[in-house]
């Protein structure tokens, strides 16, 4: 009892002191702890107060009747959209919540109507974005619309509607490259097979009530990203190896510890062999065809404009005719055209599908459907992002060419032309 008596005395004694040294240093401490906190909640506000300033709208995107080009001239419109990027200065970051404004490029499938081509933009960019366009496909016709995410009820699922969804992420670390255009030529022929064509078909395919939608979120970021592009060529060649974090070596450690624990026990030590330094062949010949294919692959795309991108996709439609397994499976299907297992390619976030499982399933799962519309509606980029460049995004959004005929989308029904120089004024 007199040692129970002891340790109690003693913790009293302890936070006695405790308390009394916070007292005279809390105003150095507390500031040190609440630090993070504090700007997380800060920057929150600033950023929410300069995002609520800008003004948006909606560019619908009506392809020409006659077109033989390939996704290529959509690049330049990438790397006009990249000139958006700025590097801001401590007061604009931290005083205006200034951030790089971004753009939303969106397929969208409406029962009865077909598909329709979107680009979100700011208002002050409008001009940027119909330049580049109309420099690359001057019939095109371009105007603006209303949002159509406002024909749809504001909340969703309810008694009536239904809802799925989720965000995409990369199989693959983000300078690996997708599956590009440049791969989707026909071996015979030449001519490619444009992506985008299973996209436009299963679309095409809604009934009435129906909506099917396709979201990239675009934000351009700086060229310092090269960087990390040459660092991860360089370890897939192994000439540096990969740099481990310190919970990476301490888990490394921890394994090799218990690994040997009992032969340490029971057994006398014994050291390993003086390891003789072989002879590496050039990293020509070590290298696999693939893996040279590859690493070109990777360093051409890191040459190129990049920026981070959200993707996510939605279906919602009415009870009656919701059809879940068609058009969700579908579209994911269409997806994968984008993947090649040397390379890249799309798959859908765990985290974000719109399913729960094991306990409080129904109000887990209303909880996703509800946060995944609400971020789809507000263009929010929270969640998983990767990385895409010029030519990645030129592949997943551009315009199809003429050999892409299917009645599911709208193009233009008239060339556009100036007019003649000799009218009379």
């Amino acid at each position: 009892m007199d040692i129970i008596a002891d340790i109690f005395a003693n913790m009293g004694e302890f936070f006695k002191n405790f308390f009394q040294v916070a007292s005279f240093t809390w105003f150095i401490v507390l500031p040190i702890g609440f630090y993070k906190l504090f700007k997380i909640l800060w920057m929150d506000h600033i950023q929410g107060k300069y995002a609520s300033k800008i003004s948006y709208l909606l560019l619908e995107i009506i392809p020409p009747q006659n077109i033989e080009k390939s996704p290529q001239p959509m690049e330049s419109l990438f790397s006009g959209l990249s000139a958006a990027y700025k590097t801001p200065n401590l007061y604009e970051q931290y005083l205006d919540g200034f951030f790089v404004d971004s753009f939303s490029l969106e397929f969208v499938g409406r029962g009865g109507e077909g598909m329709h081509f979107y680009i979100r933009t700011p208002k002050y960019f409008r001009y940027l974005v119909e330049a580049h366009l109309y420099a690359q496909y001057p019939d095109v016709e371009i105007k603006e619309v209303p949002d159509y995410v406002a024909d749809v009820p504001p909340v969703i699922p309810n008694k009536n509607w239904d809802i799925w969804g989720t965000d995409f992420e990369l199989t693959d670390p983000d300078p690996m490259p997708i599956k590009t255009y440049r791969n989707f030529e026909e071996d015979v022929t030449g001519k490619m097979i444009d992506p985008l064509a299973g996209i436009i078909e299963i679309m095409g395919q809604l009934t009435p009530g129906q909506n099917l939608w396709l979201q990239y979120i675009i934000n351009p970021i700086s060229e310092g990203w090269v960087k990390e592009g040459r660092l991860y060529v360089q370890e897939r060649a192994g000439r540096i190896s990969k740099k481990k974090t310190l919970g990476e070596k301490i888990a490394e450690d921890m394994a090799d510890i218990f690994k040997n624990i009992f032969s340490g026990l029971f057994s006398p030590p014994q050291f390993s062999p003086k390891e003789q330094k072989k002879e590496e062949q050039p990293l020509e010949f070590r290298l696999t065809p693939g893996e040279r294919k590859a690493l070109e692959a990777v360093e051409v795309n890191i040459g190129k404009n990049v920026f981070k991108v959200k993707m996510r996709m939605v279906y919602v439609g009415k009870k009656q005719g919701f059809d879940k397994p068609t058009f969700v499976s579908g579209l994911i299907g269409a997806i994968k055209q984008f993947s090649d297992l040397n390379f890249n390619g799309f798959k859908p976030e765990d985290l974000s599908k719109t399913y729960a499982n094991y306990f409080l399933q129904q109000s887990r799962l209303r909880y996703r459907q509800r946060k995944i519309f609400s971020r789809y509606k507000d263009r929010d980029p929270e969640g998983k992002q990767f990385i895409l460049s010029t030519e990645e995004l030129a592949t997943v959004f551009h315009i199809p060419d003429m050999n892409v005929i299917s009645p599911f989308f709208q193009r233009v029904s008239a060339k556009r032309g100036s007019a003649p120089s000799n009218l009379p004024f």
